[in-house]
């Protein structure tokens, strides 16, 4: 008989790991299938970059011709991102935040219907998208890295030219805590992301589109380790610059307020949060529009504790940190407004989303000029500005240099264009880079007050086309592309928005912003119609010589 219950309580217990075993298995496929996503993984780069400041390199722009090979509409997340964001989504607790279910049935319909017809594919292998450029000679380049040859020429140190006679290659000789040892060559593939970001730069555009180096940089922004951190002096509201391991930088911005918050019709456009979902929203209808003038930025979720304030050195910073009553952590940091206890950046209670832009090369390498715009806005909240008065103000501004001639007019233009498609009030200034002169694009910067509110439009952003009824030719054929139903502005743009990783959360923009950015180029094209009806002379034609 303890024989027979043995063997009993033997097979109860084999029977038993049984179920078990296969109850893990079937709960790990079920796991797979649901946070499994189809997100590219950009081809590894190196994280090198010469440390120019204590070496003694210069960039003085020659880069490498961009290859066309890689697709030019994808700016590829991780797959590591994007269950990171999944798994943390229900940290965040924002009014019309998504769940995990809904966020990722959402984003597997989108999958299909991307697989099946991409707008964005097929907007950008339009012909308009795919405008030739000239072939960049030395003086169209901002930066570029010089060649061994001409560093023996101009060093100083016989000890750096042997150096260069032994050694094609240069090293790090840096110890410093967490940095990457660095070993940099003449080959472009051994820079870090932000390296040949910055190396791309010409006088026509920020960045080519169609170069693999596009969705390198977002990758690298959402995912490098962030070594430190410390409050960006200047601006009026709360900004953060972080460093990565490879010497990299990033400017960050919070999120303050819920995304579908609409701005008070009450608040003066100078008294407004900015938005971190509006930075990255406003990098993406730039590219749509084909300017390329922003630099790339993406949205990530960060720890508040470990890669802020645990590894920030600036005590100013550290200072502002404190605990809520409900235990999320926060801080509020120095600056002009919305630096309280009153105004805190909080986490959720350690993730928080922000932000990050791909910062422009160094002003000691690459100085630019800052321009007052022509129709800069008076920040009173009792006077108005010279332009809101007087109706032939632009007969002034075209007699005034740089817009008297060359592109500078159509330029500003533009960028009244896409304030107001996303009801940015907030553009004072300008800036281009010095050393092309007047003749380069202007950058777009600074974009954290738009799209603010989607009920309302504000008409006085297109004052500049209003008075001079002037444009570009392929800037209005892209506007009338946009409202076809084949490539309608707001299907792009939430095809784009989709490919960033905060979208795991949350859309970036709620169908009401979406849905007005058709409804203001609807009222861009009607105004440049009636400019038509009564002048002659409106279209700038940029595209004399292509068909």
């Amino acid at each position: 008989m303890r024989q027979n219950l043995g063997r009993s309580t033997r097979s109860i217990y084999l029977g038993l790991a049984c179920l078990s075993l296969t109850l893990h298995l079937l709960l790990a496929f079920f796991c797979l299938s649901v946070l499994q996503t189809a997100c590219v993984l950009p081809t590894s780069s190196s994280s090198s970059k010469p440390r120019t400041d204590t070496q003694g390199h210069q960039f003085v722009v020659r880069s490498s011709s961009s290859s066309a090979a890689s697709s030019s509409h994808k700016l590829p997340t991780s797959p590591q991102i994007d269950e990171h964001h999944k798994l943390n989504s229900n940290m965040l607790h924002h009014r019309g935040r998504l769940s995990l279910n809904e966020s990722t049935e959402r984003k597997q319909k989108l999958i299909l219907k991307v697989k099946g017809h991409s707008k964005l594919e097929a907007l950008f292998k339009h012909p308009l998208y795919n405008l030739p450029y000239p072939e960049p000679q030395e003086d169209d380049w901002l930066l570029r890295v010089k060649t061994n040859e001409e560093v023996r020429d101009t060093s100083e140190e016989d000890e750096w030219e042997d150096d260069l006679n032994n050694d094609s290659k240069w090293q790090s000789a840096s110890e410093e805590e967490g940095y990457d040892k660095i070993t940099w060559t003449s080959d472009v593939d051994t820079h870090p992301p932000w390296l040949r970001f910055h190396l791309g730069i010409t006088r026509w555009e920020l960045y080519n589109r169609k170069d693999p180096i596009l969705g390198h940089l977002t990758h690298y922004l959402a995912t490098q380790r962030i070594l430190g951190a410390v409050q960006k002096t200047g601006g009026t509201q709360l900004k953060l610059l972080v460093l990565f391991p490879n010497y990299g930088q990033a400017l960050v911005k919070p999120m303050r307020q819920p995304r579908d918050a609409e701005t008070d019709v009450n608040l003066f456009y100078f008294s407004d949060f900015e938005r971190h979902n509006a930075e990255i929203s406003a990098f993406h209808l730039d590219r749509l529009l084909g300017f390329n003038r922003i630099p790339p930025v993406v949205g990530r979720l960060i720890n508040i504790t470990t890669e802020i304030r645990e590894v920030t050195s600036d005590h100013r910073l550290s200072r502002t940190f404190f605990t809520s009553p409900v235990g999320n952590v926060c801080f509020y940091g120095q600056c002009e407004y919305y630096c309280s206890t009153e105004h805190p950046v909080c986490g959720q209670p350690h993730a928080l989303e922000v932000s990050l832009a791909a910062m422009l090369p160094d002003l000691s390498l690459a100085p630019r000029r800052s321009w007052r715009s022509p129709w800069r806005r008076s920040y009173s909240r009792t006077k108005l500005a010279k332009w809101e008065k007087d109706p032939t103000y632009c007969d002034t501004v075209k007699q005034t240099p740089p817009y008297s001639h060359g592109t500078r007019l159509v330029d500003l233009i533009d960028m009244a264009i896409l304030d107001f498609l996303m009801s940015n009030m907030d553009r004072h200034h300008y800036e281009t880079f010095e050393k092309f002169g007047n003749e380069t694009f202007l950058l777009h910067l600074d974009n954290g007050r738009g799209f603010g509110r989607h009920s309302q439009d504000e008409p006085s952003i297109l004052a500049p086309l209003q008075q001079c009824c002037r444009i570009r030719r392929s800037t209005l054929l892209r506007l009338r592309l946009l409202t076809r139903p084949g490539f309608r502005l707001s299907d792009v743009m939430r095809e784009s928005l989709a490919q960033d990783p905060l979208a795991g959360v949350a859309p970036l923009l709620s169908e009401p912003h979406l849905s007005a950015l058709d409804r203001r180029l609807a009222t861009i094209l009607q105004v440049v119609q009636t400019c038509q009806d009564q002048h002659s002379d409106v279209m700038y034609n940029d595209l004399e010589g292509y068909d």
